[in-house]
């Protein structure tokens, strides 16, 4: 099927040889370009960190889940848990990251709405590398103007629905100006993972990390499934989501969180639902030890690519 679309194919075919620890460094080894026609998945970095309200330096996180999913594009041939090779079922190509000027971080939401609007309206969906969590924010902007409000998938240690007053910088904020906004439909979204206190959920539904350790991994699945349902879904991944054991390169980590297991469990538990975009954000690499937390993040973005290619080869099958 491939072999009649020469647009998907130039995509497809291309890995970047010679060994894992050498050469370019996209994600998975896919096509760098920004010629991305025909593609069905486009990777790109937002290398921003100026919310941070602790400790700085996601904007390196782009680079860094680059660097980390090398290993990954070398057993690409099949993917495990799926048992299939993504990047033959899905034309995957890496955009490069968002250009921003770091003299103007007040132009930021205007510049990665509209870089996110540009990709998307090729057609392909989005699987951005972050960056800050506040980065979310233009691009639920760029989603909802597309889709519709979209459902927020949300896994992290912080409900980031902190009070915000439309205008300022903040990583723990965004969430809340995106339901005001319209971008999102909190009665289908959910957070998974959280602990932080706060008075008001504001209409999400939230399963918080000691519910995720106490109930069975299925039923925090199916709690997710049953609020989403069929809406057009966005996924957004605060690595800090996950424990500092197994994410310590993060800017605000939190004790108490979930496994790299039961994150990736949770999350390859979900090919049902109906995703139109996703981002990992939050990687810190200054504070990460022998490349732990970037291993996860880009291990996440994987499974979610490999999520899309196994319900295309399932709607192929029918």
């Amino acid at each position: 099927m491939n072999q009649q679309n020469p647009k998907r194919q130039r995509f497809i075919e291309h890995v970047q040889g010679g060994n894992t620890f050498a050469g370019e460094l996209s994600f998975l080894r896919r096509k760098y370009t920004q010629d991305i026609d025909g593609a069905d998945v486009v990777i790109s970095g937002i290398p921003f960190d100026s919310a941070t309200t602790f400790r700085p330096g996601a904007r390196l996180g782009p680079q860094a889940i680059r660097a980390a999913s090398v290993q990954l594009a070398e057993l690409i041939g099949r993917a495990f848990p799926f048992g299939i090779n993504p990047v033959e079922l899905l034309a995957v190509a890496d955009y490069g990251d968002c250009l921003l000027d770091s003299g103007y971080p007040q132009h930021l939401v205007e510049t990665v709405e509209a870089h996110a609007r540009l990709l998307i309206s090729s057609g392909a969906l989005m699987v951005t590398l972050g960056g800050d969590h506040f980065v979310t924010y233009p691009l639920l902007r760029a989603h909802a103007e597309k889709y519709g409000p979209v459902a927020l998938v949300h896994f992290d240690a912080h409900v980031d629905t902190w009070e915000d007053d439309g205008k300022r910088l903040d990583h723990g904020s965004m969430f809340l100006r995106a339901k005001r906004e319209g971008l999102i439909d909190v009665s289908r979204s959910v957070q998974i993972g959280i602990r932080s206190f706060s008075d008001e959920s504001h209409g999400f539904t939230v399963i918080d990390a000691p519910t995720v350790h106490q109930q069975s991994q299925q039923a925090t699945i199916q709690q997710i499934l049953d609020t989403v349902g069929d809406h057009p879904a966005y996924l957004t991944f605060d690595i800090d989501c996950l424990d500092p054991a197994f994410a310590p390169g993060t800017g605000t980590p939190v004790a108490g969180g979930l496994s790299s297991a039961q994150a990736l469990g949770i999350l390859r538990g979900l090919g049902k639902l109906n995703f139109v975009g996703m981002d990992v954000v939050e990687v810190a690499p200054a504070y990460d030890h022998a490349e732990i937390t970037a291993i996860a993040a880009a291990t996440i973005a994987h499974d979610f690519i490999g999520l899309l290619a196994l319900k295309k080869l399932q709607g192929e099958a029918t």
